[in-house]
């Protein structure tokens, strides 16, 4: 369920097409690979751990759709105390806020809000995976080296 839902607003539908839109777009911007299958998420799943060490890591961003195959391409992302990661492309930020074994999803590009969802985060080694499930879309962030601070 997304935000505005779950707060009784119910977004315009230009706003609903141009979010579509941009997932989309996203999705198919980054690259094709084949999807992880039914087998490796069961076992990736008896892996679950705990967030690496907090800072700046370089990093690879997967998407999957219903509809698309999985697509990677470079991200870098900010894993900060208390589980929050922010992952950003090019210029499109998603931001995880957690709570417990939830965490709301703020997707932004530049200064605008383009969506927001709710999901359920898990750490399996060096990868976090969340999904929107409104959208039917599948996130698999994948840790590589730690980067140097922005200065």
């Amino acid at each position: 369920m997304n935000r505005a839902a779950a707060h009784g607003k119910a977004a315009p539908a230009a706003f609903r097409a141009a979010t579509a839109l941009a997932t989309c777009a996203f999705a198919s911007a980054v690259g094709a690979i084949d999807a992880a299958s039914p087998a490796q998420d069961a076992a990736a799943a008896s892996e679950a751990a705990a967030p690496p060490a907090a800072g700046r890591y370089a990093a690879t961003l997967c998407v999957a759709n219903a509809t698309q195959p999985r697509s990677c391409g470079p991200a870098e992302a900010e894993v900060r105390g208390g589980g929050a990661v922010d992952v950003r492309v090019s210029d499109i930020v998603y931001r995880l806020a957690t709570s417990g074994t939830t965490a709301v999803v703020v997707v932004t590009q530049g200064q605008m809000m383009i969506d927001a969802f709710d999901t359920g985060p898990q750490w399996v080694g060096r990868s976090l995976r969340f999904v929107d499930a409104e959208k039917q879309v599948r996130y698999e962030l994948e840790l590589g080296n730690r980067a140097p601070r922005r200065r």
